[in-house]
């Protein structure tokens, strides 16, 4: 039973006599009969994909927070792998294009990058760089043979992830690189708070936004089944990389929370947040007692295989030692 606050249960005497049934209402022999209603308005179906708009007026900053907290990790992996001069790239979920960028500058001369977003009028085009609006679920991929695919951020938010999984893995070339970075969002712990009952607003605060995502169809944790779903796909030869990150007043890593604060703001509203909680919560992140984790950043690569019937080994880690 769905109970709200400020409403009770009717309460019935226990020697009450049962109220008499209702009258079947009289409808005369000659009346003209009812006219029909209209057909029931079928439900509105649940959101897909993405509780983060690529496009809303926090965007711009959510897309630095992403390039300073995340660009020098992602491309940090990829040029361990050994992008070059050459290759043919597809970025899907591309934002702001930073990661597209960076990736032309390592395979030009002779390269090219596909960078493709729902929304990406924050890409400019430029020569070895092609931007295109596509959603990665319904329309068919830009061409095959890629020597590497990345995809940060993304597949966590779609229903459908293990399917465009595939997909992705099956534009590889033989031998070729797909990337995959996605966090684990399921423990956000604050380290550092002026108070509890600050403590217990950001907790509050990161268990809702896990909550809103779940309701548009994403998976917070799937980071953590990233690397098994890379395997799953056919994929060998696989790298993982975890990553915990600081949130605290300074750092990168926090301009990416304050966004998720600021985007959200008016669906926390609606999940019983009040103004003044949400106001602080952004005071909280700017106080330079607090201190917070991020979940687990994996950072999973995978290659098809060159040669289906002699497989390259799998590698889990390159250490021993998380980042």
């Amino acid at each position: 039973m769905d109970v709200r606050p400020g409403t009770v249960d009717p309460v019935v005497p226990v020697d009450a006599d049962p109220p008499e049934p209702a009258a079947d209402p009289v409808v005369p022999v000659d009346a003209d009969p009812p006219e029909p209603t209209a057909d029931p308005v079928p439900p509105a179906p649940a959101p897909r994909g993405y509780v983060f708009d690529n496009d809303s007026p926090h965007s711009a900053r959510h897309h630095a927070g992403l390039e300073a907290a995340l660009d020098p990790l992602t491309l940090g992996h990829l040029r361990d792998a050994g992008v070059s001069p050459g290759m043919r790239c597809l970025e899907i979920g591309a934002g702001a294009g930073s990661v597209a960028r960076a990736l032309l500058r390592l395979v030009s001369p002779g390269g090219t990058v596909t960078a493709t977003d729902l929304k990406p009028g924050r890409i400019a085009p430029e020569p070895g760089l092609t931007v295109l609006a596509h959603d990665v679920v319904e329309d068919p991929l830009p061409g095959s043979g890629y020597d590497v695919v990345v995809a940060r951020l993304v597949l966590q938010h779609l229903p459908e992830r293990q399917a465009v999984l595939r997909r992705l893995a099956d534009a590889l070339a033989p031998g070729g690189l797909l990337q995959v970075d996605e966090f684990d969002a399921g423990h956000e712990p604050c380290l550092l708070a002026p108070s509890e009952d600050d403590a217990r607003l950001y907790a509050r605060f990161t268990d809702a936004k896990a909550a809103l995502m779940r309701a548009s169809g994403g998976d917070p944790t799937w980071g953590r089944r990233a690397a098994a779903a890379l395997r799953d796909a056919g994929l060998t030869d696989l790298r993982i990389r975890p990553h915990v990150l600081l949130r605290a007043p300074g750092a990168p890593a926090l301009g990416l929370q304050l966004h998720h604060l600021a985007q959200l703001a008016p669906r926390l509203l609606d999940t019983g947040f009040t103004r003044a909680e949400l106001d602080r919560l952004e005071a909280l992140m700017h106080d330079p007692g607090f201190a917070a984790a991020t979940g687990v950043l994996y950072s999973v690569q995978g290659r098809r295989p060159a040669r289906p019937e002699h497989p390259p080994a799998h590698r889990t880690t390159d250490s021993p030692e998380a980042t």
